[in-house]
């Protein structure tokens, strides 16, 4: 299917939120590749952001997304997007319109140590750990034990193996990680399972805004600092986990952050999936100059 035009989805837009007259539209990337996705201003200088999923899959990903932030009100420190209206498409999806939030993307490389933003991130990270695990039972969206949640990720590494694209030495440091059992003792918590750059809304030193929760679930905390482990600096991400482990209601596991690191390498291997999934050749050599990259980067070291 081909993207659809911003013009397009403001048209889309206008179906869903009565009295919304667009004034401008522009592109919007979006954090899912399965989703289509504009910035619109209406007239009266309002702010919108209109979703269309090209897929089955990533429209059944919006429509948890709205259960479960329909049942986030008055739980988080900082604002999620709320669905202002919907409007069936002829192939069974919908588009989704909501208030755009304020706030700027944040860069963990640009992030510093001591008390401010990344502080901040860390008792953000905490605020949705904390949350109880039935939002997301009733949003319908997964929950895992530690025990399978570990043999998820096993069975993502031998799915990436059979693709014949991961280096021999990833793939014996990750099997020999999952195959550690006891550092997988953790307690599952709600996971966002989405934070990146494009998803976490900054203003000053504060998080104002968390974005796109359509892969929430309940599971492993690790998840969410994965990519703060990967592109902070070494004393920013320890100003987060401080701030992250002084705030969680319930104690931090000590092989926490080992799991972290180990699921941001770990993205590389569902980024070669998804190009082989979607028939993509572009987005399988970018997989595998990723994997190339990170082997030579561990260069056989353990996890």
């Amino acid at each position: 299917m081909p993207d659809r035009s911003p013009f397009a989805l403001a048209a889309l837009a206008c179906a869903a939120v009565r009295g919304l007259e667009p004034a401008a539209a522009a592109a919007r990337t979006s954090h899912d590749p399965e989703v289509d996705a504009a910035d619109l201003e209406d007239d009266l200088g309002r702010r919108w952001v209109v979703r269309v999923p090209r897929t089955a899959t990533a429209a059944a990903r919006l429509d948890a997304e709205g259960r479960l932030v329909a049942g986030l009100a008055g739980y988080l420190p900082f604002a999620v997007p709320d669905i202002a209206g919907r409007t069936p498409l002829p192939d069974g999806t919908a588009a989704v319109v909501t208030r755009a939030l304020a706030g700027e993307p944040l860069d963990p490389a640009t992030l510093e140590p001591g008390p401010g933003l990344a502080a901040a991130l860390g008792r953000s990270i905490a605020a949705i750990h904390d949350l109880p695990d039935r939002v997301v039972e009733e949003a319908g969206l997964p929950v895992y034990t530690a025990e399978e949640y570990r043999q998820r990720r096993l069975a993502e590494v031998d799915r990436a193996a059979a693709t014949g694209h991961v280096p021999a030495g990833l793939l014996t440091r990750w099997e020999k990680a999952i195959e550690e059992a006891g550092a997988w003792r953790f307690m599952p918590c709600v996971v966002h399972g989405d934070l990146a750059s494009e998803t976490v809304l900054t203003e000053h030193a504060d998080v104002v805004g968390v974005l796109e929760w359509g892969e929430a679930r309940v599971a492993d905390p690790a998840d969410d600092l994965a990519w703060v482990l990967a592109a902070a600096d070494e004393d920013a991400a320890e100003a987060v986990l401080e701030a992250y482990a002084h705030t969680r209601r319930t104690p931090v596991d000590g092989d926490l952050a080992r799991r972290a690191r180990l699921a941001s390498e770990l993205a590389c291997a569902r980024w070669l999936l998804h190009g082989v999934t979607a028939d993509d050749a572009e987005v399988v050599d970018d997989a595998v100059a990723m994997l190339a990259d990170l082997d030579a980067a561990v260069d056989g070291s353990s996890w």
